[in-house]
């Protein structure tokens, strides 16, 4: 399995490095810095070296680099690794550079617990944090007198049971259990406005903060959407094959339940439209005239929206007039941000206006992208509903809430 874990920051600099099973030395980190540099925006998630296999991920602008000695299935390391970082961001609210430097004991004690001779071990994040205490400046100050650590000297009583993810004898006096219905578009639209490609990534985050030992079942409307899923452990994969029923005995706390994919074999909704207009009136100027509006919404309201025009680097600056939101033109990297926020659709937002074009460039290569981030509350846009959620095992009968989001994942306009 894995042998050893190098982070390594923008920089090319290996700053933490973890092992296993035996010591690996950091020179093999070339080989993925050496594709890195190649190509930095698309590095191969699997390299393979004469005597080793490097499995990465890139999060919040730090590599996280595994080296393995034989050949194992690459996605289950590679969603390790996704797992170690979301266990960072839950304990230290980020994992970035800096953060993992100040916090590099009780990092190198999680990843001893979460790994075992190279395999996963504990990976929940309630039962982690029974194992190591998150920290916090008054327990930093008691360590350091005591000369104790964030690790327990007891053992989570559920690692003992054959439920492994949830912890026995909680209890809580408001019982709630609440679902996000997450989804996230993946689009391409050419010039005319049609869709070239629509995709949907969805998944179901869970808080769930019941006492004893609850048994729940989630049915919904229409399960017949879901193309291609996968669960968390607690989910009984028999009973879904049967009845597409998600049956489970949920960790205790936040977790993700399920991630669903939709392809675009189905017919994606476009929730939003861009009208674009990028005309040439002389060889050293042009107009930029860009309106933005919803489209298929169901009436919810767009929000958190944000434009970036990527424009060839013939352009050299943009002189604009935004009637909502705010706008700017970064010369160096040739992308124009424009921060919209909420469209209120009786006055659309638009913005206008001259942009600069080198003297001698090839006007008839000008074709700039645009990538659209929005967020539109109680909209699933796949048509997804939870029908009911049922619980076993215990008497009280419990809050439950669900909320649906649907989110930008890579949406791209061609102009």
């Amino acid at each position: 399995m894995i042998h050893s874990l190098f982070i390594i920051n923008s920089s090319g600099d290996v700053f933490l490095e973890k092992h296993w099973r035996s010591v690996i030395s950091r020179s093999v980190c070339d080989y993925y810095l050496e594709a890195q540099r190649a190509n930095p925006n698309d590095i191969a998630p699997v390299i393979a070296t004469p005597h080793h296999y490097l499995i990465s991920i890139q999060r919040s602008g730090v590599s996280f680099v595994a080296v393995c000695m034989e050949e194992i299935p690459p996605l289950f390391v590679i969603e390790f690794l996704h797992r170690v970082v979301d266990t960072f961001q839950d304990y230290f609210s980020d994992c970035t550079e800096s953060i993992i430097k100040e916090n590099y004991v009780v990092i190198y004690e999680l990843l001893d617990e979460m790994l075992d001779n190279g395999f996963p071990l504990a990976t929940e994040s309630n039962i982690l944090k029974e194992l190591i205490k998150p920290p916090n400046i008054l327990r930093t100050i008691a360590n350091t007198v005591t000369g104790k650590t964030n690790v327990s000297e007891v053992l989570p009583t559920g690692q003992l049971s054959n439920i492994p993810w949830r912890r026995t004898g909680v209890k809580y006096t408001n019982n709630e259990a609440y679902f996000d219905v997450i989804e996230e578009v993946d689009a391409i639209i050419d010039k005319s406005g049609s869709t070239v490609f629509a995709e949907i990534q969805g998944y179901i985050d869970c808080c769930i903060k019941l006492s004893g030992m609850p048994d729940l079942t989630l049915s919904f409307m229409n399960p017949r959407l879901f193309d291609d899923v996968s669960f968390h452990p607690c989910v009984r994969f028999k009973r879904w094959e049967a009845e597409r029923v998600l049956s489970f005995i949920p960790p205790d706390g936040n977790f993700r339940l399920i991630s669903y994919h939709i392809s675009s074999q189905s017919v994606v909704a476009i929730p939003i439209y861009v009208r674009h207009n990028l005309s040439i009136k002389s060889g050293e100027q042009g107009r930029l005239d860009l309106t933005v509006g919803p489209k298929q919404t169901l009436g919810r309201t767009v929000e958190a929206v944000k434009i970036e025009v990527l424009m060839p680097k013939c352009i050299l600056n943009c002189v604009l007039t935004a009637n909502q939101g705010k706008y700017n033109f970064d010369p160096v990297s040739k992308i124009l941000h424009w921060d919209i926020g909420r469209i209120d659709v009786t006055k659309l937002p638009n913005i206008r206006g001259s942009v600069s074009i080198a003297s001698g460039a090839n006007t008839a290569e000008i074709n700039p992208s645009i990538n659209v981030h929005f967020t539109i509350n109680q909209l699933a846009v796949s048509g997804l509903k939870v029908n009911r959620l049922d619980m076993y095992g215990e008497k009280y009968k419990p809050f439950k809430g669900v909320k649906y989001i649907t989110k930008a994942g890579r949406f791209q306009i061609r102009m």
